[in-house]
């Protein structure tokens, strides 16, 4: 499929899917008209990327870890020990910013809450 396929299929600008193959993220053939040209699988890689991108992974650490991950998505062999420990601390800050959402939402929920109690003092 060419980029604008690619791109309309995950919802990434054609800028975006340039920059992965700069990074080395992502692959891409070309046709005789020296257009990209991406097989099937690269769909559900740039999925995959966003998800990372979207968790705050760097570019370089999504580089290293997309060679240990099978096309769907789970691991394969490649993983390192060295990596294994650098996703570690990525996982704690994950797991950091996560309780941070869930506090947020409990101090959302209570504001929220507050909002819809008939107000106090009223006078009627």
């Amino acid at each position: 499929m060419r980029i604008g396929e690619l791109a309309r299929r995950t919802g990434v600008s054609e800028r975006s899917l340039r920059y992965y193959e700069q990074q080395g993220l992502l692959e891409s053939g070309r046709t005789p008209g020296g257009h990209r040209e991406y097989a099937e699988r690269a769909v559900d890689r740039v999925v995959r990327i966003q998800i990372m991108y979207a968790a705050g992974l760097s570019s370089r650490t999504i580089a290293d870890m997309l060679p240990c991950m099978h096309d769907d998505g789970g691991p394969n062999e490649a993983t390192t020990e060295t990596l294994a420990a650098e996703l570690r601390i990525e996982r704690e800050r994950i797991d950091g910013q996560i309780a941070d959402l869930l506090r947020t939402r409990e101090i959302l929920d209570e504001v929220i809450e507050a909002a819809q109690l008939p107000s106090q003092g009223a006078s009627a």
